[in-house]
Protein backbone atom coordinates (compact mmCIF):
# COMPACT_ATOMS: atom_id res chain seq x y z
CA UNK A 1 0.00 0.00 0.00
CA UNK A 2 2.83 2.40 0.88
CA UNK A 3 4.47 1.76 -2.49
CA UNK A 4 1.18 2.49 -4.24
CA UNK A 5 0.74 5.74 -2.32
CA UNK A 6 4.28 6.80 -3.19
CA UNK A 7 3.62 6.04 -6.87
CA UNK A 8 0.39 8.02 -6.85
CA UNK A 9 2.15 10.93 -5.14
CA UNK A 10 4.90 10.85 -7.77
CA UNK A 11 2.38 10.84 -10.61
CA UNK A 12 0.53 13.74 -9.03
CA UNK A 13 3.77 15.69 -8.73
CA UNK A 14 4.51 15.10 -12.41
CA UNK A 15 1.01 16.29 -13.35
CA UNK A 16 1.46 19.52 -11.38
CA UNK A 17 4.90 20.04 -12.93
CA UNK A 18 3.40 19.75 -16.41
CA UNK A 19 1.21 22.77 -15.62
CA UNK A 20 4.24 24.98 -14.91
CA UNK A 21 5.19 27.20 -17.88
CA UNK A 22 8.67 27.76 -16.42
CA UNK A 23 8.63 31.51 -16.80
CA UNK A 24 11.56 33.60 -15.74
CA UNK A 25 10.73 35.41 -12.50
CA UNK A 26 8.79 38.61 -13.01
CA UNK A 27 7.17 37.56 -16.30
CA UNK A 28 3.81 35.89 -16.86
CA UNK A 29 2.27 36.33 -20.34
CA UNK A 30 2.67 34.32 -23.56
CA UNK A 31 2.29 35.80 -27.05
CA UNK A 32 1.33 33.72 -30.08
CA UNK A 33 3.47 34.96 -32.99
CA UNK A 34 1.21 33.37 -35.56
CA UNK A 35 3.01 32.25 -38.76
CA UNK A 36 6.21 34.15 -37.94
CA UNK A 37 9.54 32.94 -39.31
CA UNK A 38 12.05 31.61 -36.78
CA UNK A 39 14.53 34.36 -37.60
CA UNK A 40 11.91 37.05 -36.93
CA UNK A 41 10.87 35.42 -33.64
CA UNK A 42 14.50 35.35 -32.49
CA UNK A 43 14.94 39.02 -33.35
CA UNK A 44 11.67 39.95 -31.65
CA UNK A 45 12.70 38.16 -28.45
CA UNK A 46 15.88 40.20 -28.32
CA UNK A 47 14.63 43.62 -29.41
CA UNK A 48 11.16 43.71 -27.84
CA UNK A 49 9.72 40.71 -25.97
CA UNK A 50 12.59 40.35 -23.54
CA UNK A 51 12.90 44.08 -22.75
CA UNK A 52 9.11 44.47 -22.44
CA UNK A 53 8.71 41.59 -20.00
CA UNK A 54 6.90 39.00 -22.11
CA UNK A 55 7.30 35.50 -20.69
CA UNK A 56 7.07 33.30 -23.77
CA UNK A 57 6.21 32.73 -27.41
CA UNK A 58 3.85 30.20 -28.92
CA UNK A 59 5.03 29.30 -32.41
CA UNK A 60 2.96 27.92 -35.24
CA UNK A 61 3.58 24.20 -36.02
CA UNK A 62 7.22 23.64 -36.97
CA UNK A 63 7.03 20.15 -38.49
CA UNK A 64 6.87 19.38 -42.19
CA UNK A 65 3.38 19.83 -43.56
CA UNK A 66 1.59 19.67 -46.89
CA UNK A 67 2.62 22.27 -49.46
CA UNK A 68 -0.70 22.83 -51.18
CA UNK A 69 -0.90 23.43 -54.93
CA UNK A 70 -0.13 26.90 -56.29
CA UNK A 71 2.87 27.93 -54.20
CA UNK A 72 1.70 31.51 -53.80
CA UNK A 73 0.59 34.06 -51.18
CA UNK A 74 -2.88 32.50 -51.35
CA UNK A 75 -1.65 29.36 -49.61
CA UNK A 76 -3.94 29.00 -46.57
CA UNK A 77 -2.80 29.17 -42.95
CA UNK A 78 -4.36 25.79 -42.21
CA UNK A 79 -1.90 23.90 -44.40
CA UNK A 80 0.35 23.93 -41.31
CA UNK A 81 -2.18 21.61 -39.73
CA UNK A 82 -1.72 18.99 -42.49
CA UNK A 83 1.32 17.02 -41.18
CA UNK A 84 3.53 15.05 -43.57
CA UNK A 85 6.39 14.22 -41.19
CA UNK A 86 7.91 15.24 -37.88
CA UNK A 87 10.97 16.80 -39.46
CA UNK A 88 11.52 20.43 -38.45
CA UNK A 89 11.08 22.16 -41.78
CA UNK A 90 8.39 24.68 -42.68
CA UNK A 91 7.80 28.08 -44.21
CA UNK A 92 9.21 29.45 -40.94
CA UNK A 93 12.62 27.82 -41.41
CA UNK A 94 14.65 24.66 -40.93
CA UNK A 95 15.91 22.89 -37.82
CA UNK A 96 19.05 24.98 -37.60
CA UNK A 97 17.04 28.22 -37.65
CA UNK A 98 14.63 26.75 -35.09
CA UNK A 99 17.46 25.84 -32.71
CA UNK A 100 18.98 29.31 -33.09
CA UNK A 101 15.62 30.92 -32.28
CA UNK A 102 15.05 28.84 -29.16
CA UNK A 103 18.55 29.55 -27.86
CA UNK A 104 18.34 33.30 -28.48
CA UNK A 105 14.90 33.61 -26.90
CA UNK A 106 15.88 31.60 -23.82
CA UNK A 107 18.97 33.76 -23.44
CA UNK A 108 16.78 36.84 -22.96
CA UNK A 109 14.30 35.12 -20.66
CA UNK A 110 11.60 34.33 -23.22
CA UNK A 111 10.38 30.71 -23.30
CA UNK A 112 9.28 28.88 -26.46
CA UNK A 113 6.12 26.76 -26.71
CA UNK A 114 5.56 24.84 -29.93
CA UNK A 115 2.12 24.15 -31.39
CA UNK A 116 2.33 20.39 -31.99
CA UNK A 117 0.01 18.44 -34.28
CA UNK A 118 -0.13 14.69 -33.74
CA UNK A 119 -3.82 13.80 -33.63
CA UNK A 120 -3.65 13.15 -37.34
CA UNK A 121 -1.70 13.33 -40.58
CA UNK A 122 -2.59 15.23 -43.75
CA UNK A 123 -5.79 14.61 -45.66
CA UNK A 124 -5.92 13.11 -49.14
CA UNK A 125 -4.90 15.56 -51.86
CA UNK A 126 -3.86 15.20 -55.49
CA UNK A 127 -0.07 14.95 -55.96
CA UNK A 128 0.74 15.67 -52.31
CA UNK A 129 4.21 16.80 -51.30
CA UNK A 130 5.57 18.07 -48.01
CA UNK A 131 7.29 21.40 -47.56
CA UNK A 132 10.58 19.55 -47.09
CA UNK A 133 10.08 17.47 -50.23
CA UNK A 134 8.74 14.29 -48.63
CA UNK A 135 5.99 12.57 -50.61
CA UNK A 136 3.21 10.88 -48.63
CA UNK A 137 0.44 8.64 -49.93
CA UNK A 138 -2.44 9.86 -47.79
CA UNK A 139 -5.04 8.02 -49.86
CA UNK A 140 -3.51 4.80 -48.50
CA UNK A 141 -2.55 6.30 -45.12
CA UNK A 142 1.13 5.87 -45.86
CA UNK A 143 3.62 8.47 -44.60
CA UNK A 144 7.09 7.04 -45.26
CA UNK A 145 8.98 9.96 -43.72
CA UNK A 146 7.69 9.10 -40.22
CA UNK A 147 7.05 6.19 -40.98
CA UNK A 148 3.33 5.45 -40.59
CA UNK A 149 1.24 2.97 -42.55
CA UNK A 150 -2.48 2.28 -42.62
CA UNK A 151 -2.30 -0.03 -39.59
CA UNK A 152 -1.32 2.95 -37.43
CA UNK A 153 -4.58 4.79 -38.05
CA UNK A 154 -8.16 4.43 -36.92
CA UNK A 155 -10.69 3.18 -39.44
CA UNK A 156 -11.99 5.81 -41.85
CA UNK A 157 -15.02 7.67 -40.52
CA UNK A 158 -15.92 11.33 -40.08
CA UNK A 159 -16.26 13.30 -36.85
CA UNK A 160 -19.93 14.24 -37.00
CA UNK A 161 -21.42 13.50 -33.57
CA UNK A 162 -20.07 15.50 -30.64
CA UNK A 163 -22.38 13.60 -28.30
CA UNK A 164 -20.35 10.43 -28.97
CA UNK A 165 -16.84 10.44 -27.50
CA UNK A 166 -15.81 7.48 -29.65
CA UNK A 167 -16.78 9.35 -32.79
CA UNK A 168 -14.95 12.50 -31.66
CA UNK A 169 -11.75 10.66 -30.78
CA UNK A 170 -11.58 7.79 -33.27
CA UNK A 171 -12.79 9.42 -36.48
CA UNK A 172 -11.33 11.91 -38.94
CA UNK A 173 -11.61 15.64 -38.32
CA UNK A 174 -12.00 17.54 -41.60
CA UNK A 175 -10.67 14.54 -43.52
CA UNK A 176 -7.37 14.42 -41.62
CA UNK A 177 -6.32 10.78 -41.19
CA UNK A 178 -6.70 9.94 -37.53
CA UNK A 179 -3.75 8.32 -35.75
CA UNK A 180 -4.28 5.60 -33.15
CA UNK A 181 -2.33 6.89 -30.16
CA UNK A 182 -3.12 3.75 -28.16
CA UNK A 183 -0.42 1.97 -30.20
CA UNK A 184 3.01 1.98 -28.59
CA UNK A 185 4.59 2.48 -32.02
CA UNK A 186 2.58 5.64 -32.69
CA UNK A 187 3.28 6.95 -29.21
CA UNK A 188 6.97 6.31 -29.73
CA UNK A 189 7.08 8.34 -32.94
CA UNK A 190 5.25 11.23 -31.29
CA UNK A 191 7.52 11.14 -28.24
CA UNK A 192 10.59 11.10 -30.48
CA UNK A 193 9.35 14.29 -32.15
CA UNK A 194 8.61 16.02 -28.85
CA UNK A 195 11.99 14.94 -27.50
CA UNK A 196 13.70 16.53 -30.49
CA UNK A 197 11.99 19.81 -29.67
CA UNK A 198 12.91 19.44 -25.99
CA UNK A 199 16.55 18.82 -26.91
CA UNK A 200 16.62 22.24 -28.58
CA UNK A 201 15.42 23.97 -25.42
CA UNK A 202 11.66 24.48 -25.75
CA UNK A 203 9.72 24.91 -22.50
CA UNK A 204 6.55 23.14 -23.57
CA UNK A 205 3.81 22.52 -26.07
CA UNK A 206 0.38 23.63 -27.20
CA UNK A 207 -1.28 20.31 -28.13
CA UNK A 208 -3.55 20.77 -31.13
CA UNK A 209 -6.86 18.87 -31.25
CA UNK A 210 -6.34 17.29 -27.81
CA UNK A 211 -10.12 16.93 -27.60
CA UNK A 212 -9.89 14.40 -30.41
CA UNK A 213 -7.47 12.12 -28.55
CA UNK A 214 -8.11 9.86 -25.57
CA UNK A 215 -6.93 11.38 -22.27
CA UNK A 216 -5.16 8.18 -21.20
CA UNK A 217 -3.17 8.16 -24.44
CA UNK A 218 -2.11 11.78 -24.00
CA UNK A 219 -1.16 11.23 -20.38
CA UNK A 220 1.07 8.33 -21.41
CA UNK A 221 2.69 10.34 -24.21
CA UNK A 222 3.40 13.32 -21.96
CA UNK A 223 4.89 11.10 -19.24
CA UNK A 224 7.30 9.54 -21.76
CA UNK A 225 8.70 12.88 -22.96
CA UNK A 226 12.13 13.77 -21.62
CA UNK A 227 12.73 16.40 -18.97
CA UNK A 228 13.61 19.84 -20.33
CA UNK A 229 17.11 20.65 -21.49
CA UNK A 230 19.51 21.42 -18.66
CA UNK A 231 21.10 24.01 -20.95
CA UNK A 232 18.22 26.30 -19.99
CA UNK A 233 16.28 24.65 -17.14
CA UNK A 234 17.08 22.98 -13.80
CA UNK A 235 17.58 19.22 -13.85
CA UNK A 236 14.30 17.28 -13.62
CA UNK A 237 12.10 20.05 -15.06
CA UNK A 238 9.02 18.68 -16.81
CA UNK A 239 7.66 20.14 -20.08
CA UNK A 240 4.62 22.40 -19.90
CA UNK A 241 1.58 21.07 -21.76
CA UNK A 242 -1.49 23.12 -22.66
CA UNK A 243 -4.15 21.33 -24.62
CA UNK A 244 -6.73 22.48 -27.14
CA UNK A 245 -10.06 21.27 -25.81
CA UNK A 246 -13.06 23.25 -27.01
CA UNK A 247 -15.80 22.83 -24.42
CA UNK A 248 -18.02 25.90 -24.72
CA UNK A 249 -21.28 24.49 -23.43
CA UNK A 250 -20.32 21.59 -21.17
CA UNK A 251 -23.03 19.51 -22.86
CA UNK A 252 -20.86 17.53 -25.29
CA UNK A 253 -19.48 14.05 -24.64
CA UNK A 254 -15.89 15.29 -24.28
CA UNK A 255 -15.23 17.52 -21.26
CA UNK A 256 -12.35 19.86 -20.50
CA UNK A 257 -12.13 18.38 -17.02
CA UNK A 258 -10.97 15.06 -18.49
CA UNK A 259 -7.65 16.69 -19.44
CA UNK A 260 -6.81 18.86 -16.43
CA UNK A 261 -5.18 16.07 -14.43
CA UNK A 262 -1.99 16.15 -16.49
CA UNK A 263 -1.86 19.55 -18.15
CA UNK A 264 -3.48 22.93 -18.68
CA UNK A 265 -6.49 23.30 -20.98
CA UNK A 266 -7.40 26.14 -23.34
CA UNK A 267 -10.43 27.83 -21.73
CA UNK A 268 -12.45 28.90 -24.77
CA UNK A 269 -15.35 30.16 -22.65
CA UNK A 270 -13.04 32.84 -21.27
CA UNK A 271 -12.70 34.83 -24.50
CA UNK A 272 -16.27 34.38 -25.65
CA UNK A 273 -17.74 35.51 -22.32
CA UNK A 274 -15.46 38.54 -21.98
CA UNK A 275 -16.06 39.50 -25.61
CA UNK A 276 -19.79 39.30 -24.99
CA UNK A 277 -19.48 41.51 -21.93
CA UNK A 278 -17.33 44.24 -23.46
CA UNK A 279 -19.55 44.31 -26.53
CA UNK A 280 -22.27 45.51 -24.15
CA UNK A 281 -24.34 42.34 -24.15
CA UNK A 282 -23.71 41.77 -20.44
CA UNK A 283 -23.02 44.61 -17.97
CA UNK A 284 -19.36 44.39 -17.04
CA UNK A 285 -20.19 45.07 -13.38
CA UNK A 286 -21.05 41.36 -13.23
CA UNK A 287 -17.34 40.61 -13.65
CA UNK A 288 -16.89 41.22 -9.91
CA UNK A 289 -16.69 37.45 -9.40
CA UNK A 290 -15.06 36.57 -12.73
CA UNK A 291 -13.57 33.08 -12.77
CA UNK A 292 -14.82 29.71 -11.58
CA UNK A 293 -18.13 31.28 -10.48
CA UNK A 294 -18.82 31.74 -14.18
CA UNK A 295 -18.23 28.05 -14.88
CA UNK A 296 -14.61 28.49 -15.92
CA UNK A 297 -11.92 25.94 -15.15
CA UNK A 298 -9.81 26.26 -12.02
CA UNK A 299 -7.27 29.01 -12.54
CA UNK A 300 -4.22 26.75 -12.37
CA UNK A 301 -5.66 24.54 -15.13
CA UNK A 302 -6.70 27.27 -17.57
CA UNK A 303 -4.99 28.91 -20.54
CA UNK A 304 -6.82 32.25 -20.70
CA UNK A 305 -7.11 34.20 -23.96
CA UNK A 306 -9.51 36.41 -25.90
CA UNK A 307 -8.84 35.34 -29.49
CA UNK A 308 -6.71 32.76 -31.23
CA UNK A 309 -5.91 31.93 -34.85
CA UNK A 310 -9.10 29.84 -35.17
CA UNK A 311 -11.83 31.79 -33.45
CA UNK A 312 -10.76 35.16 -34.84
CA UNK A 313 -11.75 33.58 -38.17
CA UNK A 314 -15.13 32.48 -36.84
CA UNK A 315 -14.28 28.82 -36.20
CA UNK A 316 -12.66 26.61 -33.60
CA UNK A 317 -14.62 27.65 -30.55
CA UNK A 318 -16.66 30.71 -31.40
CA UNK A 319 -17.44 33.21 -34.11
CA UNK A 320 -18.27 36.29 -32.04
CA UNK A 321 -14.86 37.07 -30.55
CA UNK A 322 -13.29 40.49 -30.21
CA UNK A 323 -10.20 40.84 -32.41
CA UNK A 324 -7.83 43.53 -33.68
CA UNK A 325 -10.60 44.52 -36.10
CA UNK A 326 -12.59 45.99 -33.16
CA UNK A 327 -9.59 47.67 -31.59
CA UNK A 328 -11.08 49.76 -28.74
CA UNK A 329 -13.22 46.99 -27.28
CA UNK A 330 -10.51 44.41 -27.95
CA UNK A 331 -7.95 46.40 -25.97
CA UNK A 332 -10.45 46.66 -23.11
CA UNK A 333 -10.97 42.90 -22.99
CA UNK A 334 -7.23 42.23 -23.17
CA UNK A 335 -6.62 44.79 -20.43
CA UNK A 336 -9.16 43.13 -18.16
CA UNK A 337 -7.58 39.74 -18.81
CA UNK A 338 -4.14 41.03 -17.90
CA UNK A 339 -5.40 42.92 -14.83
CA UNK A 340 -7.51 40.13 -13.32
CA UNK A 341 -5.85 37.20 -11.49
CA UNK A 342 -6.98 34.16 -13.44
CA UNK A 343 -5.24 31.53 -15.54
CA UNK A 344 -2.12 31.51 -17.66
CA UNK A 345 -2.59 34.39 -20.09
CA UNK A 346 -1.82 34.44 -23.80
CA UNK A 347 -2.19 37.33 -26.24
CA UNK A 348 -2.50 37.07 -30.00
CA UNK A 349 -0.22 38.62 -32.61
CA UNK A 350 -1.85 38.48 -36.03
CA UNK A 351 -1.46 39.47 -39.64
CA UNK A 352 -4.14 41.43 -41.49
CA UNK A 353 -6.71 39.31 -43.32
CA UNK A 354 -10.07 39.65 -45.01
CA UNK A 355 -10.31 36.08 -46.32
CA UNK A 356 -10.52 33.61 -43.43
CA UNK A 357 -8.32 31.11 -45.32
CA UNK A 358 -5.60 33.63 -46.14
CA UNK A 359 -2.06 32.68 -45.25
CA UNK A 360 0.55 35.07 -43.85
CA UNK A 361 2.01 37.98 -45.83
CA UNK A 362 4.16 36.46 -48.57
CA UNK A 363 5.93 37.27 -51.81
CA UNK A 364 5.00 35.94 -55.25
CA UNK A 365 6.81 32.67 -54.57
CA UNK A 366 5.02 32.03 -51.30
CA UNK A 367 7.93 33.01 -49.04
CA UNK A 368 6.73 34.58 -45.80
CA UNK A 369 7.59 38.27 -45.65
CA UNK A 370 9.87 39.67 -42.97
CA UNK A 371 8.23 41.35 -39.99
CA UNK A 372 9.42 44.91 -40.47
CA UNK A 373 9.36 47.46 -37.64
CA UNK A 374 8.16 51.01 -38.28
CA UNK A 375 9.59 54.11 -36.63
CA UNK A 376 6.69 54.17 -34.14
CA UNK A 377 7.44 50.55 -33.11
CA UNK A 378 4.42 49.12 -34.94
CA UNK A 379 4.88 46.46 -37.61
CA UNK A 380 4.79 46.69 -41.39
CA UNK A 381 4.56 44.26 -44.30
CA UNK A 382 1.01 43.22 -43.42
CA UNK A 383 1.67 42.20 -39.80
CA UNK A 384 -0.71 43.49 -37.09
CA UNK A 385 1.54 42.82 -34.08
CA UNK A 386 -1.05 43.48 -31.38
CA UNK A 387 1.62 42.64 -28.81
CA UNK A 388 3.38 45.87 -29.85
CA UNK A 389 0.31 48.03 -29.24
CA UNK A 390 1.15 50.31 -26.30
CA UNK A 391 -2.04 49.41 -24.46
CA UNK A 392 -1.21 45.70 -24.58
CA UNK A 393 2.49 45.69 -23.76
CA UNK A 394 1.81 48.22 -21.01
CA UNK A 395 -0.73 45.84 -19.49
CA UNK A 396 1.82 43.03 -19.70
CA UNK A 397 4.03 45.22 -17.52
CA UNK A 398 1.04 45.93 -15.24
CA UNK A 399 0.46 42.19 -14.82
CA UNK A 400 4.12 41.60 -14.04
CA UNK A 401 4.04 44.39 -11.45
CA UNK A 402 0.91 43.25 -9.59
CA UNK A 403 1.72 39.51 -9.60
CA UNK A 404 0.82 37.84 -6.33
CA UNK A 405 -1.65 40.50 -5.20
CA UNK A 406 -5.41 40.13 -4.81
CA UNK A 407 -8.28 42.19 -6.17
CA UNK A 408 -9.11 45.13 -3.90
CA UNK A 409 -11.31 48.24 -3.87
CA UNK A 410 -13.83 47.04 -6.43
CA UNK A 411 -16.18 49.79 -7.66
CA UNK A 412 -18.90 49.78 -10.30
CA UNK A 413 -21.81 51.95 -11.34
CA UNK A 414 -24.16 48.99 -11.63
CA UNK A 415 -23.68 48.90 -15.37
CA UNK A 416 -20.74 49.34 -17.76
CA UNK A 417 -18.23 51.20 -15.62
CA UNK A 418 -15.92 49.34 -13.23
CA UNK A 419 -12.65 49.84 -11.39
CA UNK A 420 -10.51 47.77 -9.05
CA UNK A 421 -7.09 47.63 -7.48
CA UNK A 422 -4.47 44.91 -7.19
CA UNK A 423 -3.23 45.20 -3.63
CA UNK A 424 -1.08 48.29 -3.26
CA UNK A 425 0.61 47.71 -6.62
CA UNK A 426 -1.90 48.71 -9.30
CA UNK A 427 -5.29 50.19 -10.13
CA UNK A 428 -7.39 50.03 -13.30
CA UNK A 429 -10.71 51.51 -14.48
CA UNK A 430 -12.95 50.71 -17.46
CA UNK A 431 -15.58 52.81 -19.23
CA UNK A 432 -17.61 50.54 -21.49
CA UNK A 433 -20.49 53.02 -21.80
CA UNK A 434 -20.21 54.55 -25.23
CA UNK A 435 -22.01 57.83 -24.52
CA UNK A 436 -21.22 58.39 -20.85
CA UNK A 437 -18.07 59.80 -19.29
CA UNK A 438 -16.38 58.11 -16.35
CA UNK A 439 -15.72 60.71 -13.63
CA UNK A 440 -15.24 59.35 -10.12
CA UNK A 441 -13.05 59.83 -7.05
CA UNK A 442 -12.12 56.31 -5.97
CA UNK A 443 -9.93 54.45 -3.52
CA UNK A 444 -6.92 53.09 -5.43
CA UNK A 445 -4.93 51.45 -2.66
CA UNK A 446 -1.77 53.08 -4.01
CA UNK A 447 0.64 55.32 -2.13
CA UNK A 448 0.50 59.09 -2.46
CA UNK A 449 2.02 60.56 -5.59
CA UNK A 450 1.61 61.19 -9.30
CA UNK A 451 1.23 58.23 -11.64
CA UNK A 452 1.31 57.96 -15.43
CA UNK A 453 -1.67 56.31 -17.08
CA UNK A 454 -0.02 53.52 -19.09
CA UNK A 455 -2.92 53.28 -21.55
CA UNK A 456 -2.65 56.83 -22.91
CA UNK A 457 1.12 57.11 -22.63
CA UNK A 458 4.11 56.18 -20.51
CA UNK A 459 6.59 57.48 -17.99
CA UNK A 460 9.49 59.12 -19.81
CA UNK A 461 12.26 61.32 -18.46
CA UNK A 462 10.40 62.02 -15.24
CA UNK A 463 7.14 63.01 -16.91
CA UNK A 464 4.02 61.40 -18.37
CA UNK A 465 3.57 61.35 -22.14
CA UNK A 466 -0.16 60.72 -21.64
CA UNK A 467 -2.60 61.35 -18.82
CA UNK A 468 -1.51 61.47 -15.19
CA UNK A 469 -3.34 60.57 -11.99
CA UNK A 470 -2.73 62.17 -8.60
CA UNK A 471 -3.19 59.82 -5.67
CA UNK A 472 -3.93 61.56 -2.39
CA UNK A 473 -2.52 60.69 1.02
CA UNK A 474 -5.57 58.55 1.80
CA UNK A 475 -5.15 56.52 -1.42
CA UNK A 476 -8.04 58.17 -3.27
CA UNK A 477 -7.73 59.66 -6.74
CA UNK A 478 -9.92 61.35 -9.31
CA UNK A 479 -10.35 59.01 -12.29
CA UNK A 480 -11.60 60.31 -15.62
CA UNK A 481 -12.22 58.36 -18.82
CA UNK A 482 -14.18 60.33 -21.42
CA UNK A 483 -16.36 58.33 -23.80
CA UNK A 484 -14.73 60.23 -26.68
CA UNK A 485 -11.23 58.98 -25.81
CA UNK A 486 -9.47 56.41 -27.97
CA UNK A 487 -9.16 54.02 -25.04
CA UNK A 488 -11.84 53.03 -22.57
CA UNK A 489 -9.30 52.05 -19.92
CA UNK A 490 -7.07 53.88 -17.44
CA UNK A 491 -4.34 51.94 -15.62
CA UNK A 492 -1.66 52.95 -13.14
CA UNK A 493 0.81 50.91 -11.11
CA UNK A 494 3.79 51.31 -8.84
CA UNK A 495 6.16 51.21 -11.81
CA UNK A 496 4.41 54.16 -13.46
CA UNK A 497 4.83 56.46 -10.45
CA UNK A 498 6.86 59.61 -11.07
Amino acid sequence: MRALLLLLAALAAVAVAQKDPHWVDGRNTIVHLFEWKFSDIAAECERFLGPMGYAGVQTSPVNEYLALPNNSPSRPWWERYQPVSYKIISRSGDESAFADMVRRCNNVGVRIYVDVVFNDMCATWSNPVGYGGDVPDPANKYYPAVSYSSENFHSTCSVNNYNDANNVRNCELSGLHDLDQSQSYVRGKIVDYLNTLVSHGVAGFRVDAAKHMWPADLEAIYAAVNDLSTDFFPSGTRPFFYQEVIDQTGTEAVKSSEYTGFGVVTEFKYGSMLSNAFKGNNPIHWLVNWGTAWGLLDSDSALAFIDNHDNQRGSGGGGDILTYKTAKLYKMAISFMLAWPYGITRVMSSYYFTNNDAGPPADGSGNILDVTINSDNTCGNGWVCEHRWRQIYSMVAFKNTVAGTSVTNWWDNGNQQIAFGRGNAGFIAFNDQYNTDFKQTLQTGLSQGTYCDVMSGSKSNGACTGKSVTVNGDGTAYIEILSSEDDGVLAIHSGSKL
